[in-house]
């Protein structure tokens, strides 16, 4: 037994259904054609085209304002903040630039730093610029963080890996 087609099939394309007063007028065969070969030519000239300029010239470049609270210290600096006498806790970031995590706990240690700007000194140091500093201080993973209290009888706490920011909250607040 033989079963009629169905309307729609995947091998055949869909029958428009138009207006039959309108249905001559639209579907002329010069019409799409000459549409889509203005609009190709249009998109060849756009590349073309030389690239504008800007009306307005770009700022001076003067020093607004720092970009971030923390900033990056060398081995040396670090040291001498260490040895120094301080009346706030040290937090000292080991990072990398290439390290996911590393990104993610600046992001926290940033709000930290907002929150804690005049209770807490929160600095950074580049594991692969300060390659022996790291070393030095036993840096096996990224990100590390040292907690160095102001009190020299309290032990620095050590921490590695991305750590939630209360705990960090924590620490300061109640081991530092």
């Amino acid at each position: 037994m033989l079963l009629a087609a169905p309307i729609l099939s995947f091998y055949a394309p869909p029958k428009l259904l138009l207006p039959s007063s309108s249905s001559s007028s639209l579907l002329k065969s010069t019409h799409f054609p000459t549409q889509f070969s203005t609009t190709t030519q249009s998109l060849i000239s756009s590349i073309q085209s030389p690239p504008t300029r800007l009306n307005a010239t770009p700022s001076s470049g003067k020093f607004l304002r720092k970009d971030y609270l923390i900033e990056k210290f060398s081995a040396k600096e670090i040291q001498e903040l260490v040895k120094g006498e301080r009346n706030v806790p040290l937090i000292i970031d080991f990072y990398a630039t290439w390290c996911g995590p590393c990104t993610l706990m600046a992001q926290e240690l940033e709000m930290i730093a907002v929150e804690y700007e005049s209770n807490a000194m929160i600095v950074k140091v580049d594991t692969d610029d300060e390659y022996e500093f790291a070393r030095d201080m036993q840096v096996r993973g990224l990100p590390t963080l040292y907690f160095i209290s102001p009190d020299p009888s309290k032990d620095a706490i050590r921490t590695e890996g991305l750590i939630p920011i209360q705990m960090i909250r924590d620490i300061i607040d109640k081991d530092m």
